[in-house]
């Protein structure tokens, strides 16, 4: 795309009133950015209100440093990784497309070829339990070694646990984000970032300098679910942006999993509703890829599993898989209070115990 062309389409969705189904609309009707601003404004008022038809005719005042500042951060970039792709471009994603509310302007930045490779969204809670988080990591290794891409958003937690997995795979992985590409939000992520860049993508709708908004975070959700295939939830409470995006892929005809957890723990709620509205139960990696055999591939073979610990320890074996207090290990095992924070702090550093806020302990399963 030229700069004449980006200059184009960053005026059309700049354009105040101007929102996406508008510009669809517009593009439908003239074909292109150019087309609907040598339109006459007549004809343009036959295809959206008279308002955003007048707008049309001048350009926002804030486009030539808008314009600059994208033209910059594509030609600063000596690897050619960076790229802007619009509604109609030959490299669009197919999948994407078939949704209801496609992205007219994708800014990528990483391997775009990734956007139209088979994909899994892994999505869940910013503050997982231990065990989620191992979760997530260990089945988008797997889903990446058997091929998949994992998408997800870069937040904490559990999207950036899937990142890592799906770095450890050939598969790769692709960040959806809320910002504009020349941010990382969070700032945690910055190295993780550069890792996504340099073997993954990264992609985002918002133009070049969009801080980290509030609004922009599920409105990205929308393009995790639309370039995967299918998405699962590790972690959600019931008031969750995963929610949003499970609900997203199944409204775009999209398979929908779920990995169930404790009935007493708030970050399993949100799983716990998927599947009963019909998400499916996955305890591994295989129980995703078996709804996909068209993409069988044989490292399906060792599939990432929800790790049960064999209970060789006694403390292990009363700590169970839920978060418990030091109380309630008391009255589980008899044992005093002294002994038994010393044996639990001897389980934590052995990496088996997680000590959790609230003077909570979670037992942590390794395989």
């Amino acid at each position: 795309m030229d700069r004449e062309e980006v200059a184009a389409w960053l005026r059309l969705l700049e354009t105040p009133h101007v929102g996406r189904e508008s510009a669809r609309r517009l593009l439908a009707a003239f074909g292109s950015p150019e087309a609907v601003f040598t339109a006459p404004i007549a004809a343009r008022r036959e295809v959206v209100a008279a308002e955003v038809a007048k707008a049309l005719d001048h350009a926002p005042d804030h486009l030539p440093p808008l314009l600059e500042a994208t033209w910059r951060w594509l030609s600063d970039d000596s690897t050619g990784a960076r790229h802007v792709v619009a509604l109609g471009d030959p490299i669009y994603p197919d999948l994407l497309l078939q949704t209801a509310d496609p992205p007219l302007l994708m800014y990528v930045q990483g391997d775009v070829n990734l956007l139209s490779a088979p994909g899994i969204g892994v999505v869940g809670s910013r503050h997982p339990t231990p065990q989620g988080k191992d979760n997530a990591l260990a089945f988008s290794t797997h889903l990446s070694q058997a091929g998949w891409t994992i998408v997800s958003g870069m937040a904490l937690g559990i999207d950036g646990a899937a990142h890592e997995g799906g770095l450890a795979g050939p598969g790769q992985t692709i960040a959806v984000v809320g910002t504009g590409l020349d941010r990382v939000y969070p700032r945690r992520h910055l190295e993780l970032a550069w890792r996504i860049a340099q073997h993954g993508a990264i992609v985002s709708e918002y133009p070049i300098g969009t801080p980290p908004l509030p609004p922009n975070f599920p409105q990205r959700n929308r393009i995790i679910a639309g370039l995967t295939r299918g998405t699962l939830v590790v972690e959600a409470a019931l008031q969750s942006g995963s929610l949003i995006t499970a609900r997203l892929a199944s409204e775009a005809g999209r398979e929908v999993f779920a990995i169930p957890g404790s009935i007493h723990s708030p970050q399993s709620r949100g799983c716990h509703a998927l599947l009963k509205q019909g998400a499916k139960l996955v305890e591994s990696a295989a129980d995703v890829l078996e709804e996909f055999p068209a993409k069988a591939s044989p490292s399906q073979a060792a599939p990432a599993k929800v790790a049960h610990t064999v209970a060789a320890d006694p403390l292990l074996e009363a700590l169970g898989f839920d978060p418990v207090s030091l109380d309630a290990l008391v009255a589980r095992t008899g044992w005093p209070a002294p002994e038994l924070n010393a044996k639990l702090l001897e389980l934590e550093l052995l990496g088996d115990v997680a000590r959790l806020p609230g003077q909570l302990f979670q037992r942590v399963s390794t395989g």
